[in-house]
């Protein structure tokens, strides 16, 4: 792997695993099970048929997927998610859906989701600069003093861990039985999921799962029977599901390279669980490095819901930002800039990132600070 893989601290599109790169190479020019390049293959080819087959066992075996929950591989992004889940299972008959607004994608997804239907807000963070998550008494709370209160709100939709941020909840929200709807993009795959706990969880790949263009979708298909008549087949589920993720031209090279990397989680690595020790690791180490510059380092989320995949934070002096950004691309990093809602600084440590690049990434921490601080 170059040195501009290793060290891609990028929140998206995120790294990839050597070895899933290396697959891919061989595979543009010809795969080899075929002798055709991954990128010229039919969808309607009988290897593509069992690469989708093998892609939905994959996550079932990875995640512990139960038979009541289907797979769906759908484009457009979580964005297309934001609208699709509402019109889908928040047809009119249905009160409002509830949504926690935690941070920046879940207040897009709030926005999106109003254009289709109305939305109430259980529970808001904006007021302290979203830093901190809700408790499970806090969305009740919130809820029972609602202004527009329902008694059966569609479902309840939160964002597992807000990249922009750097906020992740360590434990799935909830409001007594209604159905938990997650958007878990950029933490998929990072750590074990109860999907029987949630009706519908979704993840664009290009943060744990591949590259940008195709989109897991995990639905209980008891919410199948809420979809309303008269929607156009390619936003309705269930066409996807009746058709195996194939009803128009699906993303091939994505869900080729999907598939890839939950091989490597299940052969190279041994599990999501396995996988969520490495990442807890990888952000020790990089908070504490973080907490040992002092007061010349801010960290924007509240330490008890810090992100394990995505660590802001700025220097005190916003002139050190610009610096330590111009120096670490120098250095061969990438992808350290914060995002544009909120400046300063972020590392996405996301399942393909190594140990050895965070322990780099934060020997070169300390060596700054040492030098401007």
């Amino acid at each position: 792997m170059t040195v501009a893989n290793e060290w891609n601290f990028s929140a998206g599109p995120g790294a990839l695993p050597a070895e899933v790169l290396d697959a891919v190479q061989e595979a543009i020019i010809a795969l080899p099970e075929t002798g055709m390049s991954v990128l010229c293959t039919s969808h309607r080819s009988a290897w593509f048929e069992d690469l989708l087959a093998e892609a939905e066992a994959n996550l079932r075996d990875l995640l512990a997927v139960p038979a009541t929950h289907g797979i769906v591989f759908l484009q457009g992004g979580s964005s297309l998610q934001f609208s699709m889940i509402p019109a889908n299972f928040a047809p009119p008959s249905c009160d409002d859906p509830l949504y926690v607004r935690s941070g920046y994608w879940s207040a897009k997804a709030i926005t999106e989701a109003g254009c289709v239907r109305p939305v109430a807000v259980v529970w808001d963070g904006a007021a302290e600069g979203f830093r901190t998550l809700p408790s499970a008494a806090a969305l009740a709370e919130r809820h029972a003093d609602h202004p527009r209160r329902s008694a059966a709100p569609a479902y309840l939709h939160y964002v597992s861990n807000e990249t922009v941020e750097g906020l992740q909840f360590a434990e799935a929200p909830g409001l007594a039985d209604l159905p938990r709807v997650a958007d878990m993009s950029s933490d998929f795959l990072s750590r074990p999921a109860d999907v029987a706990a949630h009706a519908f969880l979704y993840a664009h790949a290009q943060k744990n799962l591949g590259p940008a263009g195709v989109t897991v979708c995990v639905l209980d298909r008891q919410l199948l029977d809420r979809v309303p008549a008269g929607l156009p087949p390619m936003l309705d589920y269930r066409t996807h599901l009746q058709h195996g993720s194939n009803y128009n031209t699906p993303p091939v090279f994505g869900i080729y390279v999907l598939t890839l990397v939950t091989r490597w989680l299940r052969d190279t690595i041994g599990g999501v669980a396995t996988m969520q020790r490495i990442n807890q690791e990888k952000a020790a180490r990089l908070y504490q490095t973080l907490e040992g510059l002092g007061e010349l380092v801010q960290m924007h989320a509240d330490p008890r819901f810090r992100s394990v995949m995505n660590a802001t934070f700025r220097f005190r002096d916003p002139r050190l930002d610009t610096l330590f950004l111009e120096q670490a691309t120098a250095a061969g990093f990438s992808g350290l800039a914060g995002h544009r809602s909120l400046g300063g600084l972020r590392a996405s440590l996301y399942n393909a990132v190594t140990p050895t690049a965070v322990a780099r990434l934060c020997d070169f921490l300390a060596d700054f600070a040492a030098a401007h601080g």
